[in-house]
């Protein structure tokens, strides 16, 4: 079962790096930041806002 994420917390994030606006993505359970190319994880309901934790949408698209 996939936790959810509290809408009001989803308002006040930004991206740790670019300050930036992040979208939802529930099926990957993740928060997008699309300025940085960076997927944010999200683990019991609770985002991880670490660079290090993130995944890269860059490597993500040289696969295609």
């Amino acid at each position: 079962m996939m936790a959810s994420v509290d809408p009001k917390l989803l308002e006040v994030l930004v991206c740790p790096l670019t300050k930036g606006p992040l979208e939802y993505d529930r099926e990957a359970e993740e928060l997008i930041s699309q300025k940085a190319r960076l997927a944010y994880p999200i683990r019991d309901g609770i985002p991880i806002m670490l660079v290090d934790e993130a995944r890269s949408l860059d490597a993500e698209d040289n696969q295609a």
